[in-house]
């Protein structure tokens, strides 16, 4: 094989990488083989091994392969990505009597599971506060926390805000609200949802995100700030969605008006 052709516009380690990676991409690697070795790859372009290391470093950060303890480097399979959008919150998804994570984890054949790891009395983040309509300066929500798993592999963090005095002594306060979640509660609360807003942006986790979210370094996230409005077009409840981006993508049709 021919090395590729050297270039002052990128590294020696990503251009292997790149040219790996589309080998992979091509079928020239297919899923479950081995990379070969860093000493084989380093003589192969040319370069150091160390340089060979580096660019199977940038290989497995885009989650490309995988190490496998004393065996070696491997192409790992793709995987399928979790798509969530406009319908995540239709009236039609719930009668399934299924959230739209579980929905999605069945088509895919995996096993959902959520956890809840705290609901808590808080003072908002000043984005929450803001579009809750609420003190930023005072215990004024509830914090749900959720993390949400397909086959016992972390996907995604939910956090829940909701109104103080409109939660407390309910089942929102609960890890299980029952029928319908928390959109049943809160309908029950008179907050019917006719409209969502959804702020949309990509960035680096934090490191307690990337821990609980098992991610490779250098992946990032996709977090989604949702509002939902009632039939008053008054904010009711904000949740900040964090999403590997890695396996998650949005979805979105809407009218145009």
């Amino acid at each position: 094989m021919t090395p590729p052709e050297p270039s002052t516009q990128q590294p020696a380690s990503r251009r292997i990488a790149e040219e790996l990676r589309r080998q992979i991409q091509a079928g020239e690697i297919p899923v479950g083989d081995k990379l070969p070795s860093e000493r084989v790859l380093a003589e192969r372009y040319g370069a150091a091994r160390n340089t060979a290391r580096e660019a199977v470093r940038l290989l497995a950060e885009q989650g490309l392969v995988t190490a496998k303890h004393g065996r070696g480097v491997f192409v790992r399979e793709p995987k399928r990505l979790f798509r969530f959008g406009s319908d995540r919150y239709s009236i039609k998804n719930r009668e399934t009597g299924l959230t739209p994570f579980r929905l999605e984890a069945q088509r895919q054949g995996k096993t959902p599971r959520i956890e809840v790891p705290s609901i808590e009395r808080e003072t908002p983040p000043l984005d929450v506060a803001e579009r809750l309509g609420v003190p930023a300066d005072e215990q004024s929500v509830v914090h749900r926390e959720n993390h949400y798993f397909a086959d016992d592999e972390p996907v995604q963090i939910v956090s829940t805000y909701l109104r103080w005095d409109e939660a407390k002594d309910t089942l929102l306060m609960q890890p299980k609200t029952g029928k319908d979640g928390i959109y049943g509660r809160l309908e029950e609360l008179g907050h019917v949802m006719t409209r969502v807003r959804d702020e949309i942006s990509a960035r680096m986790p934090s490191p307690e995100e990337a821990a609980i979210l098992h991610l490779l370094p250098g992946v990032p996230i996709l977090e989604v700030l949702h509002t939902s409005l009632d039939q008053n077009l008054q904010p009711f409840e904000v949740s900040r969605y964090v999403h590997r981006a890695d396996q998650t993508g949005l979805l979105y049709e809407l009218p145009v008006e």
